[in-house]
């Protein structure tokens, strides 16, 4: 092996271990400057080295052309489906039937994820083949878009022949919610829940498409392993964890079924805190000897059952549908809903998200509808019950003209999306302000809705660019905005000229560039004049930018009136280049924190940015990997889980003292004294008001 042999199988290791720590153990610690680095370095050594380039590489996550078709595979041990059960006394028949078999049986329950199940073969710790469950004797390859999931290895961490497993790759619900956002903002059909969303991902024809849709996956079973045979189900775990696959930390030893049933509470209790998707409950004998004995019918195995969870659903009145118009012009209709309380908040609005589905689902205001929240998170109008209809309800048509400006409401080509085109559309740009002030854009203090909405009255801006002329004198004229108000909104609007280059990009809401891909795409275009010259072949090269991305960045760029406001924006001072940070501060590095409560000098968003800052990782459960739970007041299950677990938790006070920066006064390295579990340091009250990061 000569030096650049060597040196690529180096940074091999070192990035697949990252990998590792970061996807499976969720226990980083590496920063990301020096994983990109590293990257970086072995693409361009590949680059120059094309026959060194091997399959398994952490570059060729993503490599090749968009497929024709899926081919098929023979599965070798039959892909077999789950009865299911919905009562304890079901289950006490499951346990009796297990009992004529095994003496004392003992089970492991585990979380019945909802995603798409999934066949993976690794020869000689290499991942070879991937394939979707299909009819349960064949699949479709999906080796491709499979390779482009972060959290499954590309290579065991440790050597075996022959490996053939069995999983469940699914979307976190953070992601279902970022991606039905940017589909319904595009115009296109948004997914039902997060299971289809990962069967719909996973079976895209184009892998970098795959690759952009943050899928992840747990791993349950061996369905055979060269040389190797497992006496229990948790010994199969167990070996699944040893070479580097993700498993699902929640699963429970159970010595009987009554205490699969406490189990089956716990999750049930647990079910709207995790960051993705259940539906119930998998139990199955941990005896391999006693699995063998009992066998399977032509369509379930014997040893294993499935406890569903009841279907969260309620019944309420759709009083009335509102029409809005968002920045890019799109007439979305919304759901005014009589309230109720549902999967632990009360809704009275859901997203009825285009006129497509309001005709699909048959709704008329004044129906009785059924509410249910899709992936646990949003709420979504199931069905309709015409049978309860007194002939008061009316249809919903779609509007001709825009409730905002009176121009034409168009449907373009194959969009489900009807919109308003017009540019200037009062509703569109107070949509657009909105989105550019927001935290995550360039994060204006201030700039909320009821001001935007007295500047377009008052007609003091009629753009973006109009923000950074006003004055004074204007803005005190504005009902309830004294001089002090309109200095501070003036301050706060000129803090905003400095900020960096990848908050202006998001601000400007290019269609499919949320803020981590600005961030991204800034790394390689570090100045808006790389940006407005880039072609859609250069930002190809981009890691995570596909051919949509690349075209939607091209197509916004090259439009005149998007040239002519960001030249207005260069004008009045705005940064137009990413500052090359200095020195990194990497003082979290390996850290995983947790946050729950309310903090009383930062939001949760900017709590988590000055984690992410200093090299650490944002967590939105606690496990044994989780360095310290941060607790504000009102601290919900995530404190007792801490607890429970003997994590460190650390106050407001030790939190910020762990955040300030090394030299300065009052900094440490470690807090000085977190409050270790146990300690009754912090109040308890019911509800955990921190959501998911």
């Amino acid at each position: 092996m000569n030096e650049t042999e060597q040196k690529i199988e180096a940074l091999r290791t070192f990035l697949r271990k990252c990998d590792y720590r970061y996807y499976i153990l969720d226990d980083p610690d590496v920063p990301d400057a020096e994983y990109d680095a590293k990257m970086n370095e072995l693409k361009v050594l590949e680059r120059e080295n094309p026959s060194l380039i091997t399959p398994d590489s952490p570059t060729q996550r993503v490599s090749g052309t968009p497929s024709r078709e899926f081919g098929t595979v023979r599965h070798r041990v039959p892909l077999l489906s789950l009865d299911n059960t919905f009562s304890f006394s079901e289950l006490q028949d499951f346990d009796r039937r297990i009992r004529a078999v095994a003496h004392a049986p003992e089970y492991l329950a585990e979380l019945k994820i909802d995603g798409l199940s999934i066949a993976l073969i690794y020869e000689n710790g290499v991942l070879v083949n991937a394939a979707t469950r299909g009819d349960g004797m064949v699949g479709e390859d999906v080796t491709a878009n499979v390779r482009t999931v972060r959290s499954i290895p590309l290579r065991l961490t440790a050597p075996v022949s022959r490996l053939e497993v069995r999983g469940e790759i699914y979307m976190p619900k953070s992601s279902f919610v970022r991606l039905n956002e940017l589909r319904e903002e595009q115009g296109e059909k948004i997914f039902a829940n997060p299971r289809n969303a990962a069967a719909g991902s996973l079976r895209q024809l184009d892998a970098s498409i795959t690759a952009k849709r943050d899928l992840a996956a747990f791993f349950y079973e061996i369905l055979y392993a060269e040389g190797r045979d497992f006496p229990t189900q948790k010994s199969k775990i167990d070996y699944l964890k040893e070479v580097g696959l993700p498993t699902n930390p929640e699963s429970r030893f159970c010595h009987s079924i009554e205490e699969v049933w406490a189990a089956r509470d716990a999750f049930c209790a647990m079910r709207h805190e995790l960051p993705y998707d259940i539906d119930g409950v998998v139990v199955k004998l941990n005896s391999s000897a006693a699995q063998r004995e009992l066998g399977s019918t032509s369509k379930s195995p014997r040893w294993a059952i499935a406890y569903k969870f009841p279907a969260e659903e309620k019944e309420t009145k759709l009083l009335d549908v509102e029409i809005n118009v968002g920045r890019t012009g799109i007439v979305a209709p919304t759901a005014v809903l009589e309230p109720v309380p549902l999967a632990g908040t009360i809704v009275s609005r859901a997203s009825l998200h285009n006129f497509d589905y309001i005709r699909e689902k048959d709704l008329r205001i004044g129906d009785t509808v059924v509410l249910h929240k899709a992936g646990d998170v949003i709420p979504e109008i199931l069905r309709s019950l015409p049978e309860k209809r007194n002939g008061c309800e009316r249809i919903i048509s779609v509007p001709q003209s825009c409730p905002a400006c009176g121009g034409p409401v168009v449907r373009v080509g194959e969009e489900v999306a009807h919109r308003c085109e017009n540019p200037d559309c009062p509703s569109r740009i107070r949509e657009s302000l909105r989105f550019f002030a927001s935290r995550e854009a360039m994060d204006i203090d201030g700039l909320g809705p009821a001001v935007i909405e007295q500047l377009l009255e008052h007609k003091l801006v009629r753009s973006i660019a109009d923000l950074y002329r006003l004055t004074v004198l204007p803005l005190v004229a504005m009902e309830r905005m004294g001089e002090k108000s309109a200095k501070n909104l003036l301050s706060a609007i000129e803090a905003s000229r400095h900020r960096d280059l990848s908050r202006l990009i998001t601000a400007l809401g290019i269609p499919q560039i949320g803020s981590r891909t600005a961030k991204i795409l800034c790394r390689r275009f570090r100045t808006m004049d790389a940006f407005l010259s880039a072609t859609a072949e250069e930002f190809e090269t981009v890691e995570e930018i596909g051919p949509v991305m690349a075209q939607s960045l091209v197509k916004f760029f090259a439009s005149g009136r998007n040239r002519e406001l960001i030249g207005k924006l260069r004008e009045l001072g705005l940064r137009m280049e990413e500052p090359v940070p200095a020195d990194t501060d990497t003082s979290l590095s390996g850290k995983t924190f947790v946050l729950t409560g309310t903090l009383a000098s930062m939001s949760r968003q900017e709590a988590g940015e000055a984690v992410l800052k200093r090299g650490g990782k944002v967590s939105g459960s606690v496990s044994k990997k989780t360095s310290y739970v941060v607790a504000g007041e009102a601290p919900g299950s995530k404190y007792d889980k801490a607890v429970e677990l003997g994590i460190p938790i650390l106050d407001e006070a030790a939190f910020l003292a762990l955040l300030t920066p090394p030299g300065t006064e009052g900094s440490a390295a470690e807090p000085e004294q977190p409050s270790s579990a146990g300690e009754d340091s912090i109040p308890l009250p019911p509800d955990d008001l921190f959501a998911n990061l």
